[in-house]
């Protein structure tokens, strides 16, 4: 256990050893090799990375040279990722066999190593991580030491301000006043809903009871997102801070953090994290001297969606089949085992403690009028730079999508984005230049959602979309209420029916009652958004629900059932691209002849619409 005086040692000594991880212009002589560890990177050997670069340094016996293991940097696309400090050099797609050569020329004779050097979307070697466009828009706060320190080692996060906002609310700060701060703020929840966060955690102080929770939601279940994963294997202790001032604010003593048990990673560096904290007296009993007892559990989710709905998680906690309870009473009043509970997700707590150290009005000038400070998205799909992103609410998705994604990959157009997973909805290529906000979102059919987002370019079916999506919820639904267990079934059913070529107009008409009964009858809202993905590719692609329903034609050539995929004679170059990736050998042609496609053997892949760079390929 250490003193409040050791710990502030520990701040101020770890901060000189580290002020060249922030700082170009720091006077030293140390290197820091700063190795992603998040889970892309990870899967892409970047431990071996680690190791190999770790060994050399040993080897050839160098001294003032580190190698740091890290969170994700957020440009997942050109992982892995390995970033030298001061001089803040960007390596992308390293591989362990690169280590010597990085060791050799960088470290040792002073030279970048120009082949790995990171490319920006035009193809310009970069030199240091803030020249690259994927940046310059982002303003990180919830991400901010992801990346940076290593999450695995206390005394950077204390390095960088750790604890401190802790140590201010329990010394110099009443209940009352962290939630004045956090409400004028305008922090509002990251987990989908968008409630006040101030209000949440007012509402839970309010309720008169001996024992109080503090849960941590990390379920995240929505496909494609990675945002809290990303959180909690960069910088665990944000969470536990934020979770222990919650606590303190409205009179609990016990906190547990819900994570799915399929992030292995971020459950490690989660518990590494809690007893770290509990052997520096952080985290425990007589928090800083101060008399505040907190402690934290971790609990760990089978993957089922249902519990990224606040009381199905409760009831998992509990040791109870995951499903949602009806409200009210909310959590705030009964939350687990019948007490005032308090429910936020990573990103939220995320904030908390920069909140506390800069203040409401930092914050709050951050944003739009309605929604403050920034938002985390896990980027995906058809986009170059497919990463995790921290911009400013009210960021346009045309500047997520083209300035900090880098554009439709293979000179493709932009069709649709889904947020909000399968909650959410689409927004089309006419609504690009909505800010991303809650109330703009909203208007349109949409919604912010946790924060996935996934681009799809115009060689995707929308019918073929709402049917994956719906396939998601149909398997995932608790089946606690009729509306969403048979309702979904029911509506997947007719979407099959589409895609088949089996289709009806009738079936549209039926598609669109059952959204409308299926919304106003479940019980949770998980249920009641199951059909967002259908309304709203209905209600800006219903030509090609109509297409596929009247004319048995998919314009993506998704649905096989319905696809006769042909090459235009007048768009065709000859060039014999799509006649080398065909797998099945069905396009004819001799070189530099126009291709012709053989019916009875194409199989429908899709390979030669995706190959062919003159988009001569189409029904």
């Amino acid at each position: 256990m250490k003193t409040i005086d050791e710990i502030h040692e520990i701040r101020i000594q770890k901060r000189k050893e580290l002020e060249l991880r922030i700082n170009t212009n720091a006077d030293t002589r140390e290197k820091h090799i700063l190795v992603c560890h998040g889970t892309g990177c990870t899967s892409s050997k970047s431990p071996q990375i680690l190791e190999n670069f770790r060994r050399i340094i040993e080897e050839k016996g160098l001294e003032n040279v580190r190698v740091i293991k890290t969170g994700c940097f957020g440009l997942c696309a050109k992982g892995p990722i390995v970033i030298i400090r001061p001089e803040d050099t960007f390596y992308a797609m390293v591989t362990p066999e690169d280590c010597e050569e990085i060791i050799q020329t960088h470290i040792i004779e002073g030279n970048r190593v120009e082949r790995l050097l990171c490319k920006d979307i035009d193809g310009t070697k970069v030199n240091s991580l803030d020249e690259l466009t994927f940046y310059k828009k982002q303003k990180r706060i919830a991400l901010k030491n992801c990346g940076v320190i290593n999450p695995e080692n206390i005394d950077e996060y204390l390095a960088f301000d750790g604890y401190l906002a802790l140590e201010k609310v329990l010394k110099e700060m009443t209940a009352e006043q962290v939630i004045e701060t956090i409400t004028k703020s305008g922090l509002r929840g990251r987990g989908g809903a968008g409630f006040p966060t101030g209000k949440k955690w007012e509402l839970t102080k309010a309720s008169q009871d001996s024992q109080k929770y503090v849960v941590c939601n990390a379920d995240e279940g929505d496909p494609g997102a990675f945002m809290d994963r990303s959180i909690l294997e960069g910088d665990p202790h944000s969470v536990l801070e934020a979770m222990e001032i919650a606590g303190y604010t409205i009179g609990a003593n016990k906190g547990f953090i819900y994570v799915r048990a399929e992030y292995p990673i971020a459950v490690k560096r989660l518990q590494t994290a809690i007893n770290q904290a509990r052997d520096y007296g952080i985290l425990g009993e007589n928090i800083f001297g101060t008399g505040f007892n907190f402690d934290i559990e971790i609990r760990l989710g089978a993957g089922a969606f249902v519990c990224g709905e606040e009381t199905a998680l409760l009831e998992s906690i509990e040791g109870k089949r995951g499903q949602p309870r009806v409200k009210p009473p909310y959590p705030a009043q009964s939350g687990l085992w019948g007490k005032p509970t308090l429910i936020n997700n990573v990103e939220t707590y995320a904030n908390i403690a920069q909140i506390i150290l800069k203040g409401a009005d930092w914050y709050s000038s951050i944003g739009t009028e309605n929604s403050k400070g920034t938002k985390v998205f896990a980027l995906g799909g058809n986009v170059n730079n497919i990463g995790l992103v921290e911009v400013p609410m009210g960021t346009t998705l045309r500047e997520i999508v083209y300035d900090i994604g880098g554009g439709i990959p293979n000179g493709r157009d932009f069709k649709a984005a889904q947020t909000g997973g399968p909650s959410g909805g689409c927004i089309p290529k006419e609504h690009l230049d909505t800010p991303i906000d809650y109330e703009s979102l909203k208007e349109i059919g949409s919604m912010m959602g946790s924060g996935g987002l996934i681009v799809m370019d115009d060689t995707k079916c929308m019918v073929s979309l709402a049917k994956f999506y719906l396939e998601f919820t149909v398997s995932e639904s608790c089946g606690k209420c009729t509306p969403c267990r048979i309702g979904t079934k029911r509506m997947l059913e007719l979407l099959e029916k589409l895609c088949a070529g089996k289709g009806s107009e009738e079936d549209i008409d039926k598609l669109e009652k059952l959204a409308s009964n299926i919304r106003k009858a479940s019980v949770c809202g998980l249920g009641q958004s199951a059909p967002n993905p259908v309304i709203s590719t209905l209600k800006y692609f219903r030509k090609e629900f109509e297409e596929h329903a009247i004319d048995k034609q998919c314009r993506a050539l998704e649905c096989k059932a319905m696809a006769k995929i042909k090459i235009d004679p007048e768009k065709c170059k000859g060039c014999g691209l799509c006649q080398k990736h065909c797998p099945v050998n069905a396009i004819e042609g001799e070189a530099r002849e126009k291709r012709i496609i053989n019916q009875e053997k194409c199989i429908k892949c899709g390979t030669c619409l995706t190959n062919c760079p003159f988009h001569a390929i189409g029904n």
